[in-house]
């Protein structure tokens, strides 16, 4: 809890650039949570300014969503620029798992550069290390178990020396020599689309403050305890607002009701 009061105290007095480079559908939200959690967006996606203005940034986010040509290009761009200039970053592997165009082109980014964070839900996590999974749509399989998951996420962060954030009903985060498993947060978070994209806009917050394994963490930590804040009767529009709401007002995490739905276990491998 300590650690993660400092992390977003450091957040908010320093207000990081975050450059994200994410899909439409998921712009707005990604935008207005990183204004939330304290620091600025930036979302420019043309392949001819990337370069400038990762260049000029704390922290950089790409994301897999909707990609097309351009966003495509850009994001090697922005990633070479970040790579060069020591700028964290986070690849979130949006539909990786039903997608091997989509597969195919990270592996294109990772041998560019390898990201501080790489992020997915279980079945595009599962899908990177096992090339002949296959899902349908973007949402993580039910039918994949935890540790088998695990495994996958803890062979990819030791083969590319990352930390892999894999999410879902328990999120898992690894180096490949330690992992957190963090139960945490609301079912009513499926219910508004770009949740997920912003737990990867918070990952890239959260960098401008400390390592990947700790920024994954603390960013999974904080959207799941503002899901459990914003639940409501009322509907999917009104639970996004009171999502909002709830990062934009978090103070100091402390023992007590209000963190005994998170479970958080710390594992080494």
């Amino acid at each position: 809890m300590q650690k993660l009061n400092e992390i977003r105290k450091a957040v908010r007095t320093k207000r990081p650039l975050i450059h994200c480079i994410t899909n439409p559908i998921s712009i707005n939200l990604c935008a207005n949570g990183i204004l939330a959690a304290g620091a600025r967006p930036i979302m420019a996606e043309h392949p001819a300014e990337v370069r400038e203005i990762t260049a000029s940034a704390d922290a950089l986010m790409l994301n897999l969503g909707s990609i097309t040509d351009a966003r495509m290009q850009s994001m090697r761009v922005s990633l070479q620029a970040a790579n060069e200039k020591g700028i964290p970053a986070v690849l979130d592997a949006v539909g990786a798992a039903c997608s091997g165009f989509r597969r195919d082109f990270i592996f294109q980014l990772l041998e560019t550069a390898v990201p501080a964070v790489i992020k997915g839900n279980y079945s595009e996590i599962y899908a990177l290390h096992h090339a002949a999974y296959h899902a349908a749509g973007v949402d993580a399989d039910a039918a994949l178990a935890a540790d088998a998951v695990c495994a996958a996420a803890a062979a990819l962060a030791g083969k590319y020396r990352t930390v892999i954030l894999a999410s879902g009903e328990t999120d898992i985060i690894t180096d490949g020599e330690r992992v957190v498993r963090i139960k945490s947060g609301t079912p009513q978070l499926c219910t508004v689309t770009g949740t997920g994209c912003l737990l990867g806009a918070l990952c890239a917050v959260y960098l401008t403050a400390c390592t990947g394994l700790d920024a994954a963490a603390a960013a999974s930590s904080d959207l799941g305890r503002c899901g459990r804040r914003a639940e409501t009767p009322d509907g999917s529009g009104a639970f996004q607002a009171r999502l909002l709401d709830a990062l934009s007002t978090l103070t100091e995490a402390q023992p007590g009701a209000e963190t005994e739905a998170e479970e958080i276990q710390i594992e080494t491998l």
